[in-house]
């Protein structure tokens, strides 16, 4: 297939709305569900573990802790089941990603630095020397 013609579908069916989140983020994933002939609109909300893939491809894994056990679920980034995107809080991590969470117990599972605290913070340091 031409490269070009690929190309020009794959524009089309990218999401135009871009969404800055990375990996540490709580994110909250907005789905269309669809029962019957009604639909609704489904919120999970958690910590993004991990981003894969470009282009079409991309996709993020998310998790959560419900009723004590760890939830993940996997968001194709562009898919047009997915409304919206919102960012709670940024999450400051050095990795890549986060499956580490997987092996922590309860408040532990969800433990990501805040990146806008840490700001503060040193600021709130500054000012005290001073």
């Amino acid at each position: 297939m031409n490269q070009t013609l690929k190309d020009k579908i794959e524009a089309a069916q990218l999401r135009k709305d871009k969404v800055g989140f990375a990996v540490g983020d709580s994110v909250r994933v907005h789905t269309k569900v669809i029962e019957g002939d009604k639909q609704r609109i489904q919120i999970f909300s958690g910590i993004v573990i991990a981003k894969r893939g470009h282009g079409l491809n991309e996709t993020f894994t998310v998790r959560r802790i419900s009723y004590g056990e760890g939830v993940e679920r996997v968001f194709p980034l562009h898919s047009p089941k997915i409304e919206k995107i919102e960012v709670e809080r940024k999450g400051k991590v050095r990795r890549a990603k986060l499956t580490y969470l997987r092996d922590r117990l309860g408040k532990q599972a969800m433990l990501v630095k805040e990146k806008e605290s840490e700001v503060k913070e040193e600021a709130s340091k500054k000012s005290d020397s001073k």
